[in-house]
């Protein structure tokens, strides 16, 4: 039945009777098996609701909340744009072709007794039934493919455990437990593993016993304390943990490797998160020097991946790995960014944003963006979410502007639909 499925919707996209992805079929199978349904009628249901969905004529988007959880599946498995350029921090879901904004955070920093400081991160997750974001007390959650589930951490940093949460009832599916705790945790590109990153201490919480020395004032200061990586799989649980610790080499001002981590000068931040690569076949780390990423493979061995190196834009590589996303390329008043093409590094276009966030399809990206003559004098700090192609030629409003010095500075998260 599952062959059945996949040859179906193939052969519908062949014809192109219907505008559903190419790999629709295997999205579904994949919803399914993380389901575990069971039995035929089950996948009859599930290929007679992707015919109806793929065959539906896309509904007007009113602005307004259809808060059933079937209108999330059809808009899930669309390519509909979602846009509500009035609204910040956005209400409701915001999408374009294969991606959505699953989530966005807030950041409030928590004055500790002894004069540590915790920079935490107020979630808001999308939830299906009611069709909007809504705030959480997690400390870190990552949404799965599909927008059903989120990987999740409970607010003591490091977490002994992840939850898998039900994002439509907001109940805790199961939890799996670790060796080492996390501070971190991001879903594989296919949804069918996890990536954990250890730490032995909070990694946002900032230690008045180490300062730093901002503007002229002295503040809490971070300390590295990763420890290393669990990738974890989705459906069993089973974790295989790599020792993998933040060294005095990472750093890019030639720390000595006789000093003690804890009484070593640190100027980088306390979170060193560990992340997938594009495709999910490799492990990525932010490097301070050239090049701007460095790659491993599941068992923390280095790796070689120079077509994802040219830039530190979080988009990376485009689904269907022609395009690398690039850094902001703009010169005195002029805003730009650029993208390459994947194989040779060359630059392809630019386009009139700030910053590459994610792929929205294999075309066109999702940006934060500012128009010089509507920034206030905040420059930088007063940003919306854009839609743009390669080319730069087509852009598109998504979210309302941002102002990132106030309460509205929030973060955009994004997942596959």
């Amino acid at each position: 039945m599952e062959q059945v499925l996949r040859d179906t919707l193939r052969d519908m996209h062949e014809k192109e009777a219907a505008p559903a992805p190419p790999d629709l079929a295997e999205r579904v199978l994949r919803t399914r098996r993380r389901r575990r349904v069971q039995g035929v009628g089950a996948v009859a249901l599930a290929l007679a609701g992707v015919l109806a969905a793929a065959f539906a004529v896309p509904a007007l988007d009113l602005g307004g909340t259809r808060g059933e959880v079937a209108d999330h599946a059809d808009r899930v498995a669309t390519r509909e744009v979602l846009a509500h350029p009035h609204q910040s921090p956005p209400r409701e879901l915001i999408a374009a072709g294969d991606t959505a904004m699953s989530a966005y955070s807030l950041r409030e920093n928590r004055e500790q007794p002894d004069g540590d400081v915790i920079h935490t991160r107020v979630w808001h997750l999308y939830n299906p039934a009611t069709g909007r974001y809504e705030e959480t007390d997690w400390a870190w959650a990552d949404v799965a493919p599909g927008l059903d589930v989120a990987a999740v951490l409970e607010r003591q940093l490091p977490a002994e455990r992840i939850g898998i949460l039900d994002l439509a009832t907001g109940e805790v599916k199961r939890w799996i437990p670790l060796e080492h705790g996390a501070g971190s945790v991001y879903w594989s590109p296919n949804g069918d593993r996890l990536l954990a990153t250890t730490y032995s201490k909070n990694p946002d919480r900032y230690h008045k016993e180490h300062p730093r020395n901002v503007n002229g004032k002295e503040e809490p200061g971070p300390l590295p304390s990763r420890t290393g990586f669990a990738v974890v799989d989705a459906e069993t649980g089973a974790a295989d943990w790599t020792d993998f610790p933040w060294t005095p080499e990472d750093s890019p001002f030639g720390v000595e490797n006789d000093i003690a981590p804890e009484d070593m000068p640190y100027f980088g931040n306390g979170r060193d998160d560990l992340k997938w690569n594009w495709d999910g076949t490799l492990v990525r780390a932010h490097n301070s020097t050239t090049p701007p990423k460095k790659f491993y493979t599941v068992d923390g061995e280095p790796a070689k991946s120079p077509t994802e190196n040219y830039a530190y834009s979080h988009a990376g590589k485009s689904p269907d790995g022609r395009y690398a996303a690039g850094d902001f390329a703009g010169e005195g008043d002029n805003i730009a960014t650029v993208v390459y093409d994947a194989r040779n590094g060359k630059p392809v276009a630019k386009q009139p944003v700030q910053e590459l966030l994610a792929w929205a399809d294999e075309d066109s990206l999702i940006a934060w963006g500012c128009e010089p003559d509507r920034c206030g004098g905040t420059g930088e700090f007063r940003q919306q979410l854009l839609l743009v192609d390669v080319k730069g030629g087509n852009v598109r409003e998504l979210s309302d502007f941002r102002d990132s010095q106030s309460k509205s500075g929030w973060t955009p998260y994004f997942s596959r639909r």
